[in-house]
């Protein structure tokens, strides 16, 4: 039995998201890497828990794209495909540009609530915190907070439910491009920039500093995922 990192849950309502959540967590991180083998028996046994709930957050990840069919032998992790997640960048792009849009209007208005300018200056300032050598998880999960908090201070929770189901995707090519140990600082550099054409209300910087931040992100995962997956 493969040693994955995960450690057993307990037997609780809402067990198959539970699997399907910790399951995400480990395609994010690579605890469970691309072309790794899955089934039901063996995800049981690493969880904890019986294959009913497995077998329906097998089915749901497949369904999003992060399980694929492994012939006869079940499921296994989907591959990064280089050109999806270009796709996805591209439709994201336009996304984050329309949230910073809409945030800098709701500041500039005197409509944006305080609570949520508060939470993207302390997403902010705990991404910018974070040395360059930290945990890839952590890296990634508050470049993920930080855009979170942005597409909230927008206003319109569409975008954030719009972008959210394509999180494990964008977070898998993160890892990658956060890895760099000269980029990370670039990038809360780009995100400080974002934040302060927001506050201060100038709609048209805001979208185009937050289009090229996604724009730069795609270019970045451009060049890093193909040496990623060529060293598999």
């Amino acid at each position: 039995m493969e040693d994955w990192s995960l450690e057993q849950l307990q037997t609780v309502p809402a067990l198959i998201d539970q699997v399907h959540d910790r399951l995400v967590a480990a395609i994010t991180s690579g605890d469970l890497a691309p072309g790794q083998r899955l089934t039901q028996e063996s995800v049981a046994e690493m969880l904890g828990v019986s294959r009913q709930p497995v077998s329906h957050a097998l089915q749901i990840l497949k369904r999003r794209g992060l399980l694929i069919e492994h012939g006869k032998r079940g499921l296994a992790v989907a591959p990064l495909e280089r050109e999806r997640i270009m796709r996805l960048y591209q439709i994201r792009e336009m996304l984050d540009g329309l949230a910073a849009r809409l945030a800098a209007e709701r500041c500039h208005s005197g409509h944006a609530p305080g609570v949520a300018i508060e939470a993207l200056k302390q997403a902010l300032e705990a991404g910018r915190q974070l040395q360059p050598s930290a945990n890839i998880s952590a890296l990634v999960a508050a470049d993920v907070a930080f855009h979170s908090c942005l597409h909230e201070l927008s206003g319109n929770p569409e975008i954030a439910h719009t972008i959210a189901e394509q999180w494990p995707q964008f977070m898998r090519s993160m890892g990658f491009v956060l890895g760099a140990d000269d980029r990370a600082a670039g990038i809360w550099s780009e995100h400080a920039a974002i934040v302060d054409a927001v506050l201060s209300g100038k709609a048209d910087l805001a979208e185009g500093l937050a289009r090229a931040h996604a724009h730069n992100a795609a270019l970045q995962a451009a060049t890093e995922l193909p040496q990623a997956e060529a060293a598999e």
